[in-house]
This record gives C-alpha cells, structure tokens and sequence, in this order.
C-alpha cells in the first residue's frame, strides 16, 4: 500500500458543553465523582463498555446527542459545576504557581504508573502507588513532575485456558483514543531525545498527560526512525529478557532526565521510585558537570545529597541486577555523551570491598546516587536496614541510613461513590483534605449503624453483579456451555460473607494458602446457616511457572460442584476489578510469608470502605492491627521451614474463620445489623482514614525528604557549589586519615559490676585521631540493654565532652544516668562529626576495639 497520511476526526462539541474535551483529558476526572457522573449522564451503557474511557467515550457520542445535551439546562448546570471545580482545583492553581513545567523543582522517576484502568502502563502494586503519589500531590499543590515510559502494548491481558493455566496476550494501546499530547519545549517545538546504544543511537518521543496538576511526561520509542529492535524497547513492560530491561531502564533514566531538560526544567531534587529509575542519577551527572564546570566528585555531592531513592523489595533476590559486561559495553556507548568513565561507574552498582562482583545491583546503585533513602512500612524499614547494613560497614542495623514512609492510599480514587456521600454527610464536605484529624476520626462514630450497614450491603451488591458479569464475559470466551454460563450469572451471594483476595500471585503471597485443609473450607463455604464465598482475583508474571500453578490450583477447587459459585476467580486484573472488590467485600484477605512484603497497599483501599482484614503480621498491617478493627494470623512469626509455616498459618486462619469471622458476621440484631462487626467496620475505617492516606504519605516524603533534599541542593550549588567543593576536600581528608583513627577501651570512674537505679558513672575514653582535629570527629558512648550473647539490643547514644590532651591522644569522658533496672553494656566510637557524613557510603565509624 502506498504510504498514506492519516488524520483524525473529533465530533463538532457545542460550545456550552465544549468544556468535556478538557476534563477528559486530564485524570482530574477520576478522582472526582462529579466529573465522572457527568460522562456516565450521556450514556451510562456506552461508558461502561469503552472502560470508562473518556477520550474514547466522546468519539463515540453521536453528533446529535451533543446537540440534544447542550439544550438539556440541567445536563449545561452539571458541566458548569464540574468547570468550576476544575477550575479552582487545577487551572487557577497551576496558573498561580506557575503553568510551565519548567517551574516544577521535584522530579519523580518510576517505571510504570496507575493512574486509571484505561491507561495500561501499570502491572500491580508498585504502578498504582506511583499513581496514587501524583494524584496526592496534585491535591497537595507540590511542584512535582513526573517521567515514565508510554508502553505501546501495557502490560499482558490475562486469559485462562479450559485447565485454568494463565494465557498472556498484548493488546495495543490506541494514542488517539488516550489524553496524551506531544512534550513541548519552551519554544514551542515537539521534544524529542536521542540515547546511544551499542547498535546505534536510539530515538524517543515524549507524550504528556495531565493528572491534575501534575505533569506525567511519557517516552515511547516506537518511532518509524528507529530500527525495530529499538522501536520495541517501550512495547511491553517487564517483558523482554534483561537487555531489554535494561535499555528500558536507560531510556527511562537519562532519557527521561534529557526530556526534563529539554523542557526547561532543572530539578533541585529527583526522586527514583525503585532501582529501575536509577540511571537518571547517570543523566544528572553529566549535567551538573557542565553547568557548574566542576569534576565529578563534585557534582557527585551534590546530585547524590538531593535526591530520594524509594526500595520497595524486601527479599534481596528481588532487587534487579545486570551482568557486568552487558552494562559496560551500554556505558561505553554513553560515554562520548556523559563524559563518564564506564570503570568509575561499575563498582557504584557493587558492595564496598567486592570489586569482583559479576552482576551490577540497581539497589545499590540507586543508594550511591541518592543518599536520601527510604523503605514503605516500618517493618519493610528494618529489613532494608538489615539486608543493606553490609553497604555501611560498622554500623549498627538501626543507624543504617534507610528510613521508611509507610505506603498511604488516594482515597478520593478508592472511596466507593457510597461511601463518600455516607462520609460528606457525616465527617464533613471536605473529610478528604484532612482524613486525620481528630474531628473527621471522631465522626466516623456518629455514623447511625444501620446506615454504615446498609451501605455496605448495597457496595456487595454492586460487587456481586460486577463479577457475575466478569464470570459470564469469561466463560463466552472459552466458549462454555450454556448451562456453565447460566451458573456463572447466578454465581455468588449477594447477602453472606464475602472474603476478597486479588493480588501478583507470587509464591510468597500464598494465594492458595486457603486451599491446604479443602475439606475443611468447604464446610466453611457451603454451611447452611453461616456460609461464606471468596472472590479470587490476580495475574503472574508471565515466567512465573510457580504463580500459574497458584492460579490453576484455585480454578480446579472452584471447580468442585459442592463449592459452585461459593469461590470464583476473576480474570484480567485491572484497577476497575480491584476498586470494585476493595468497595464490596466485608473481608479482605492477605496471608504473606513475613517479611517478604514490603507494604501492599489493598487492604488498605479495603478498610477505608469498611472491609475487615485478615493478614499474617507483614507490611503494613504491622502498623494498621488491633484486635478492634481486624485479626492477624499468628503473631509476626518467621519460620525457616516454609512447608511448616504454611500447615500452622494455614490452621491458624481456619480458626479465625470458624471461630471469629463467621459467627461475627451473622451475629444480628433484630433489625438485622450485626453490631460487633459495625463496631468492627467503623474502628477500621478509622484505622486506614488516620495513618493510610497518601496524603500523609506525600507530605512526609515532603517534611521528611524532598525539603532536605532541595535545601541541600540549593546550598551545595550557591557560590558555585563552594560547600559542595569543601565537602569533597573533607571526604578526601576522611578517606586518607580516617583509618589512622584508634578508640581505646573505654573506663568507667567506679565499679559498676553492682550498681542501682538512680546512681551515675563517668564513661572515660583515649582517642588518637593521627592528623585529624577534633571538631573534624564525634566520639560518642554507645550504650543499651544487652542480649544473652552480650550485645546491645537497642542502642543509645550520647557524645562525649572533650576534656584534655594527653601525649598526643585525646580524652573523653561522659556521665551515664542509671534509669531502669536490667543488664547493659557500654562501648564507645569515634565517627565524623556533623550530618554531612551520616549516610555517607561506605562510612566512616571506628569502634573502641579497633574495627572500622
């Protein structure tokens, strides 16, 4: 065929209404139920099968209907409402702050993104947080932009075959039915980026989109001037084998950061959400080198000092690494461009002192270029801390610099459209802006029980129809029989207890933990008088054998005619099947190996709509738990033995089942309200609203990261970087003294073999600094109650006063407070003094016996 030009044709919208091509091309609409009402008013049945898609949904509107609308006075009233809120909520906002991207200073870095289910450039967990992360802060008004990649295919669509063995197709995502536009530079001009490759250079177009007033500039390589293995580079995510991982992870990171520039924005901070973002630090690099004009280790100072790395992997076989050679011979394609020596960059991605290491660790490398690091619960953070602690030789697992900001939920994209008019009437019209406050936490018990019930019954309902629908939709598909679909429409309960698990069926999330004692949960599904049903729902990775066989032992029990219709799978795992399982069931079940997840964040969007969680004692459920408002399996035990652990845990959640959840649940009052599981429901709602808001989340990542991390950049870079440059004198003064330094064992003024609350002793210490000045070092006592092996099991610190010189030796003393009875242990250590140098890598830490 001979090459053609294309165009497209958009219906003529009447100018009263016009204000719909806007709103549909910014996600603000998703967030907003007013806004989606508006779509949904037009044609309910048309909106629901374009996916809630409304770029699609307005080409697919007949001319006259437009037409009709706009003469509809109160269809015209609904749009000027929604414009008003747009208007006060994006636009005079943006404006008043700034409407270029330019004057946005923080720059969020992730590999996919879960903005909606109509954009599918998200798998799971990882994708809808980032998600959730911009559409908070543009509630919050944070300068904030944000990089990714557009994947012309997405992630798989799932299919299970007539063995119940998981099936991956592509489907293409059409740009002209999405709100995306080209990335334009200041001077009006489409952006485009070139990144050198081994084979050649490869070139990527930039799409943005708007999630409020957040920016999301996407990179597609899928362009007619590059060859087709470059234009395949963006086609699927996580597909591919490491090459290609790896070249999308260079195009997401100094591509995305050259798109930045080219756009005229400069970041004073950028944040990598997860290793995969890490070659940004690469791109930023090169460019502070030539905007300031000073070597590496300079602009090394700075780059790593203001930016923020999140680890969301708690196992370390699941940190991403790429064998070393593959990753030279990329770096030696980049380095005409970033000026940057391929063996300088290499031991960045290796542990100190393993020069020889065969594969390249992204974790790591991402810690070398952002200083700034966090884990995503509490929990997750002592992991990270103790999977990490190698990189900081010397320092206690509790002082090594990985903090945590436990993973929050956007609740206006969660909230069923119930329960946000059952919330605005009882917590107040703007609940959303300040879910914890005490006012809003105290009003959730002001809700008239049968009304929080009755609500609730009414969001199962909307469930139970959603998923018959999905089970009749899959069964045509495999072209069942007609009476396997007939069942499928009368599937399922609209009236008992409904338990939700959907999720990446990974080994260690144990899908089909349920299924260990079958006979057993089948007396549980199918009492006559109690029963229960479970709604399963989640993809595995295409190579994940193991997860498939998750799957298909799940299909098989479904299978059983004595549990029909009591336990279903849903296919195709989307954002639409989980808000429509977190809004409608009464329990939401999680059952990980501890401490194998880092947060999850489902059973949070769950508790918000009033479901009950049931998890083992991981993530964020470590956080969330109390016996008022749900149960845990076990008591945050961790077993060696993993077949054991699954036979004791597996018991352990039977008896919930049996014993607590069940008789809870139909345990009624006369009007039919079960008053403990309402009592229940309301403390849960007030668990998630108080400490699981991505508002909170957000402004932590504010208070706690992104405020240093600008601070840090905008001191480093005054007086043409003069503090960044003294930063580098003195990490090389560090580096060639520091291991000269010798604590001596410490003395204390008194026996303390036998002493008692109330009573002190002196901590004194010799140290010999060999060429350092003491204001250059901290020497500190180091101190805790101790272990039966003898060591301190939760440290305290307090520096020690200078008290004299002594034959070119340093002495040091400290008075200890006696407080509370038990046994201790003291020692003491010299590090460098001031904030500079905490979480500086490798470290600098010597101890009164001699080690580093």
């Amino acid at each position: 065929m001979k090459r053609i030009q294309l165009f497209n044709i958009a219906p003529s919208i009447p100018e009263k209404i016009r204000f719909l091509e806007v709103l549909a091309r910014n996600y603000w609409w998703s967030w907003n139920p007013p806004a989606a009402e508006l779509f949904q008013r037009m044609d309910a049945q048309l909106w629901e099968s374009v996916g809630l898609n409304p770029v699609r949904f307005l080409s697919a509107i007949p001319q006259k209907r437009f037409e009709v609308l706009a003469k509809d006075k109160a269809f015209v009233a609904h749009v000027e409402q929604v414009r008003d809120l747009f208007q006060k909520a994006v636009v005079e906002t943006t404006e008043r702050n700034g409407s270029e991207p330019s004057t946005r200073w923080a720059a969020y870095f992730s590999l996919e993104y879960g903005i909606h289910e109509s954009l599918r450039i998200y798998s799971g967990g990882l994708g809808v947080l980032a998600g959730d992360h911009l559409k908070a802060a543009s509630d919050l008004d944070l300068p904030l932009v944000a990089v990714g990649l557009f994947y012309r295919q997405g992630f798989f669509q799932q299919h299970l075959n007539q063995d119940g063995w998981q099936q991956e197709h592509y489907v293409e995502n059409q740009i002209d039915q999405l709100p995306l536009v080209r990335a334009r530079d200041p001077q009006g001009q489409d952006v485009r980026v070139r990144i050198p490759l081994p084979e050649g250079m490869v070139e990527a177009i930039v799409w943005r989109l708007d999630v409020g007033r957040v920016p999301l500039l996407l990179l597609d390589t899928n362009i007619p001037q590059n060859p087709p293995e470059f234009q395949h580079i963006t086609d699927q995510l996580y597909g591919g084998d490491r090459k290609h991982r790896l070249r999308q992870e260079m195009v997401l990171g100094i591509g995305g950061y050259r798109v930045l520039l080219a756009m005229g924005i400069e970041p004073k901070l950028c944040h990598l959400n997860e290793g995969h973002a890490a070659f940004a630090g690469l791109a930023r690099l090169s460019h502070l080198m030539q905007v300031t004009r000073q070597p590496l280790e300079v602009v090394l100072e700075i780059a790593a000092r203001s930016s923020v790395f999140t680890t969301h992997t708690p196992v370390p076989a699941g940190n991403e690494t790429f064998p070393v050679d593959m990753l030279r011979a990329h770096l030696e394609a980049l380095r005409g461009e970033l000026g940057l020596d391929p063996e300088t960059i290499i031991p960045w991605g290796f542990p100190p002192q393993s020069d020889n290491w065969h594969e390249f660790s992204m974790t790591i490398f991402a810690m070398r270029m952002a200083s700034n690091a966090n884990a995503v619960s509490e929990l997750h953070g002592r992991v990270a801390r103790r999977m990490w602690q190698m990189l900081w030789p010397g320092h206690p697992q509790d002082e090594v610099p990985i903090g945590h900001v436990t993973n929050g939920i956007h609740m206006a994209t969660w909230i069923s459209h119930e329960n946000e008019n059952l919330f605005a009437r009882y917590l107040g019209p703007n609940w959303k802006e300040h879910p914890d406050s005490e006012e809003v936490l105290s009003h959730v018990e002001q809700i008239p029980d049968a009304e929080l019930w009755r609500t609730h019954e009414l969001c199962r309902t909307h469930l139970i129809t959603q998923a018959r629908t999905a089970l009749e939709r899959q069964c045509r598909d495999r072209n069942s029989p007609r009476q396997v679909i007939e069942q499928c429409r009368a599937a399922l309960d609209p009236q008992i207890l409904t338990i939700g698990f959907a999720r990446r069926f990974a080994t260690y999330k144990r899908g089909s933990m349920i299924l260990r004692d079958a006979a057993r949960l089948e007396a549980i599904l199918c009492s006559t008088k109690r029963p229960m049903q479970i709604i399963f729902a989640g993809k595995a990775h295409p190579r994940d054998d193991q997860g498939k066989h998750l799957i298909q032992q799940i299909i098989e029990f479904s299978r059983r005619p004595s549990v029909a219709g009591r336990l279903v799978f849903l296919e195709n795992y989307d954002m639409g099947i989980a808000r429509a399982l977190v809004q409608g069931v009464d329990v939401w079940l999680n059952n990980p190996r501890r401490p194998h997840e880092a947060s999850g964040t489902s059973g949070m969007k769950a508790a918000m709509n009033g479901g009950l969680h049931v998890s083992t004692l991981d993530g964020w459920w470590c956080e969330g738990y109390t016996k008022a408002c749900g149960w845990a399996i076990g008591d945050g035990e961790e077993y060696e033995d993993t077949e054991y652990q699954d036979s004791v845990e597996s018991q352990a959640l039977y008896n919930l089942l049996e014993n607590e959840l069940v008789p809870t649940f139909y345990n009624r009052t006369a009007a039919g309200v079960p008053t403990d599981w309402v009592r229940m429901m309301k403390a849960s709602i007030q668990m998630a609203l108080g400490k699981f808001s991505s508002r909170r989340m957000v402004d932590q990542y504010h208070e706690h990261y992104y405020r240093k991390a600008r601070e840090a950049y905008d001191s480093l870079m005054a007086q043409s970087g003069s503090r960044a440059i003294a930063l580098v004198a003195q990490r090389q003064r560090l580096q060639a003294l520091w291991s000269k330094v010798h604590v001596e064992q410490p003395v204390a003024n008194r026996d303390i073999a036998h002493i008692h609350v109330g009573e002190h002793f002196t901590v004194r210490t010799r140290v010999h600094l060999d060429g350092l000045k003491p204001e250059e070092v901290s020497v500190q006592v180091f101190y805790g109650p101790v272990s039966t092996t003898n060591e301190i099991t939760a440290s305290h610190v307090q520096p020690m006063r200078l008290i004299g010189e002594e034959s070119g030796s340093f002495v040091y003393e400290q008075e200890l407070q006696c407080e509370s009875t038990g046994r201790f242990g003291f020692t003491t250590r010299a590090l460098p003094a001031g904030e500079d140098w905490h979480s500086a890598m490798p470290g600098y830490m010597t101890w009164a016996d001699g080690t580093p």
